[in-house]
């Protein structure tokens, strides 16, 4: 298993400085390098057991795979928390319209309304078909204050907002987006409960072509919940990512894979799904895995989801 050098301090900085000044600032792809999974933890202190088979499980599951890849997956059942490099920051891309749909809930609460019959018709579009447009016209509406407002209120401290229009260059990690599914999925004072069940609805709808990534190996007859981001940069290497939210009976868990640098679409997606079917086997033991597989159009592979224009 490769294992890359830790960074010097002086390099931690510039990378650091060069991030605040614009988020596309990224340094050279090496879809060459294999995935680091020496930091894969998983924590239980009612199931150290299942931990341990659980953290190992990932590790395999990343085992040789070429680009960068962070994880973090919640289950409130079992009292399991697991992190890849969750601290690392990706270009969202259309992952972060579940957090735009978020904080314009969170706006509209505060205004003391409801949402407008065109918002939540742009929100069904934005979430359950990945509607660019529709992104592009809520994340005005929401606004740069607000929408930052939302994530300290969400205690995602490492989410940077995309500068000017560029929504899709937001820069997310694996832990934020945790924290994100975490306010989905339970009480808190930052999303109503109207909210919160209104979202994972949209997440619910999502179209057949859309549904890979996290759902693959769930279990039959699991509740589902997923938005997917998939963009290439530089015209040669991939951010693809799947952020998923499982419930019913005796479950109650939430999946989050992003990956970078990856050679194609079709390679990122195989990486999500392999951490996806050891998560939901370790988490369902004995159950039968409904594979969502056979639900995608033909087609949808390898084209961008045009949260961020080519020359952007």
């Amino acid at each position: 298993m490769l294992r890359r050098p830790r960074p010097r301090a002086s390099a931690v900085l510039l990378a650091a400085a060069a991030l605040a000044g614009t988020a596309a600032a990224e340094p050279p792809p090496q879809p060459a390098a294999a995935v680091r999974t020496a930091d894969a933890v998983c924590a239980s202190a009612a199931r150290p057991d299942l931990a341990r088979r659980l953290g190992a499980d990932i590790r395999d599951a990343l085992e040789g795979r070429a680009g960068v890849a962070s994880v973090a997956v919640r289950d409130r059942v079992h009292g399991v928390r697991c992190a890849v490099d969750a601290g690392r920051r990706y270009d969202a891309a259309s992952t972060v319209k579940v957090t735009i749909l978020a904080a314009l809930l969170r706006r509209a609460r505060e205004d003391g309304r409801r949402l407008t019959a065109a918002e939540r018709a742009l929100a069904t579009t934005m979430i359950t078909r990945s509607d660019n447009g529709a992104a592009s016209a809520l994340w005005r509406r929401v606004g740069r204050a607000r929408f930052a407002r939302f994530l300290t209120l969400a205690g995602m401290a490492r989410t940077v907002p995309g500068p000017g229009r560029y929504w899709g260059l937001t820069q997310i990690t694996a832990r934020d987006e945790d924290r994100l599914l975490a306010l989905l999925t339970r009480r808190n004072a930052v999303l109503a409960a109207a909210d919160r069940a209104y979202v994972l609805g949209l997440m619910h709808r999502v179209v057949p072509a859309q549904r890979w990534g996290t759902p693959a190996g769930r279990p039959a007859g699991a509740g589902w919940h997923v938005k997917n981001g998939w963009l290439p940069r530089h015209g040669r290497v991939w951010r693809v990512h799947s952020l998923g939210a499982f419930d019913g009976r005796d479950r109650d868990y939430t999946i989050v894979v992003l990956t970078r640098d990856t050679p194609s679409m079709a390679y990122g997606v195989a990486t999500i799904e392999r951490v996806a079917r050891a998560v939901h086997r370790d988490l369902n033991p004995g159950l039968r895995a409904a594979d969502p597989a056979g639900e995608r159009a033909p087609g949808a592979a390898e084209t961008s989801d045009g949260s961020v224009p080519p020359d952007a």
